[in-house]
């Protein structure tokens, strides 16, 4: 794990900016820095060691030269790949799954990546060609930004090496915040900046002379196989063990994040079973029980007698939120960033590898919104039924989250709408009328009709021909997966020089998953049916048949106590920058419906403070 960057220009380059920009990037590799520079690139790199520790340095060049590698990630079937390499007559110096991409990319170009299966994001410098290819992971787990401006190509892991290169501009989107307060992150391919591009998932880019070409190069399938349980169990069960397996190569200490739900706790049995060790495990509680599942956590850890350790999260934690801001480059608004840099903050303690349960979710129907969703697609096939549901949609809001009335509510509202709408709704934290309300005439202008929902309902229309239930799984697979859950994940372990390993998001997981049936993943309105009956066997009772929790943050009851002067100091502060786009009185209202209990505005404070946090530190006045 490592991070990357680069320059690619005629104008010559010099080695100081090439430096300022690598040392931006330390925490995701403080092991090891190394660069290449030639008349027209250079290329920097940090390194995390985490294989072939005395030999695995980069960038690293082929036998003649002529190509140079920089690689963030790990190649789970590098070996494999060596082997078949070596067979062809290359020579490897190294024992890395770096310089098998480097040779496998002079075999097959960049078809190379098809054969790659982990997480990634690398660069490669045709020295002979001037050209430089770079591609990103299938699920994206593994970021990559780029910019051309100024005569120059410049890429990164993160956003803040390039601001490191001068004479690169970097101005507000207004489109990107209206995109962040619609799904609480900027999507691919937009960043916050104007003149900024994060490269999508799956996607390979390339730069010759003033050439820029991005393309797509592997899409999860959207067909569905008519297949019995027994054959996709005993498939699942194949795949899954495998995944599980390869993510246990490592020449440093591994573990795992354990949350106490049925994904984590799958991959904590397997490793259990698999690694012949006792494994550690972390786990992140809050005080409040609505939030906290570590007793789940430890009927897992002593089931498999693993090296359990835990840690509580209490407001004071909102003092990480200047790190956080620091890390992500972008606003980012999902609040269980916060725990996720503690657990990765403690399993950084004790090791420098950890697997996550991420991925399961998205793969196997396992959010309460995917059975809503099935629910409200009978509703629709019986419209006497909808008209039932109508008073439920009148019941006054709940100022508490997590109720039953509040999600009773939300679903009968979004009954009037297409199934499509519906979901976006759900998954929406400022609505189009909100946003109208919060912005400043002049800002709602500078959107040119912009509307950040426009990212889903495109994904939407990509899907066709798929059943609503499919189309939506498919949906969250390339958008609220790679650009919430996957940045959220990356970042904070970066940010702690910690690698996170997915083995559920092995892509040949996902591709079998994408091939079921949705009424299998989904059976009747219980999510992760086939998960569940393929590894039910290796967990408790408690946590197979335990409601979802999911990996929230209570930062409804912490506005409300700890955190209220916090908004003061803030988006209510008579110097808050967010004010030159948002209605100050908009703001008022909100706060002080919430603080006063008539209505629960906690996910939307969150994230005006986050926009105000980040523009401080990256955008200041």
């Amino acid at each position: 794990m490592c991070g990357i960057c680069g320059i690619v220009s005629r104008q010559g380059i010099s080695r100081e900016v090439l430096e300022r920009m690598t040392a931006t990037l330390r925490h995701r590799g403080p092991d090891d820095a190394g660069y290449f520079v030639d008349s027209h690139c250079a290329l920097g790199h940090r390194r995390l060691s985490i294989i072939d520790l005395r030999t695995g340095s980069q960038p690293i060049l082929n036998e003649d030269e002529s190509l140079a590698i920089l690689f963030n990630g790990e190649i789970y079937n590098f070996l494999e790949l060596r082997a078949g390499l070596e067979e062809r007559g290359h020579r490897l110096k190294t024992r890395t799954d770096t310089e098998a991409i480097l040779h496998l990319f002079e075999e097959e170009g960049e078809a190379c990546v098809e054969e790659l299966r982990g997480m990634f994001s690398f660069a490669i410098w045709d020295r002979n060609r001037r050209r430089l290819v770079a591609a990103r992971d299938r699920l994206g787990k593994k970021p990559l930004y780029y910019t051309t401006q100024a005569g120059l190509f410049a890429f990164a892991s993160e956003l803040k090496a390039l601001k490191a290169v001068p004479g690169l501009s970097f101005t507000l989107d207004p489109q990107a915040v209206d995109d962040f307060l619609s799904l609480q992150y900027v999507p691919s391919p937009r960043t916050i900046f104007r003149e900024v591009r994060k490269l999508p998932p799956a996607h390979i880019l390339t730069v010759q002379a003033d050439r820029l070409e991005v393309h797509r190069y592997w899409e999860p399938p959207s067909r569905q196989e008519d297949r019995s349980e027994e054959h996709w169990i005993e498939d699942l069960r194949s795949v899954v063990e495998e995944a599980v397996r390869l993510r246990l190569v490592s020449d440093v200490p591994i573990g795992a994040f354990l949350s106490g739900g049925v994904d984590s706790s799958i991959v904590v049995a397997l490793m259990s079973r698999l690694s012949g060790t006792r494994v550690k495990t972390f786990s992140i509680g809050f005080s409040d029980p609505a939030y906290d599942e570590l007793r789940y956590a430890r009927l897992v850890a002593e089931k498999y007698a693993t090296d359990h350790r835990e840690l509580r999260v209490e407001p004071r934690a909102a003092e990480a939120l200047p790190t956080i801001v620091e890390h992500y480059d972008e606003p980012f608004g999902d609040s269980s960033a916060l725990p996720t840099y503690y657990v990765a903050k403690l399993g950084a303690e004790f090791v420098k590898v950890a697997l996550t349960g991420d991925g399961g979710d998205e793969s196997f129907a396992g959010y309460e919104r995917y059975a809503a969703l099935k629910l409200s697609l009978i509703l629709d096939r019986w419209p006497p039924l909808k008209l039932l549901a109508r008073p439920l949609a009148a019941i006054p809001a709940s100022a508490q989250p997590k109720t039953l009335r509040r999600k009773l509510k939300r679903f009968a509202g979004s009954l009037r709408l297409s199934a499509e709408e519906r979901y976006i709704s759900w998954m929406c934290f400022f609505s189009e009328a909100e946003r109208a309300a919060l912005y400043r005439p002049e800002f709602q202008k500078a959107l040119e009709g912009h509307a950040g929902e426009g990212f889903l309902r495109e994904l939407y229309r990509a899907q066709k021909g798929a059943d609503a239930l499919h189309a939506t799984l498919l949906l969250d697979l390339k958008s609220y997966l790679p650009e919430d859950l996957l940045v959220k994940m990356d970042r904070a372990s970066m940010a702690n020089s910690l690698e996170a390993r997915s083995p559920l998001l092995d892509h040949k997981v996902v591709e079998l998953a994408a091939r079921m049936p949705a009424g299998l993943r989904l059976k009747g309105l219980k999510g992760k049916h086939m998960l569940k009956r393929a590894f039910g066997h290796l967990l408790p009772t408690e946590i197979l048949h335990r409601p979802k929790m999911g990996f929230g943050v209570p930062v409804s009851r912490w506005f409300r106590g700890e955190l209220r002067e916090l908004l003061s100091d803030s988006i209510l502060s008579s110097g808050a920058l967010s004010l030159a786009y948002f209605q100050r009185s908009e703001i008022q209202r909100l706060v002080e419906e919430h603080i006063e209990g008539r209505a629960d505005h906690g996910a939307k404070l969150w994230l005006l403070l986050m926009f105000e946090l980040w523009h401080r530190r990256w955008l200041p006045r």
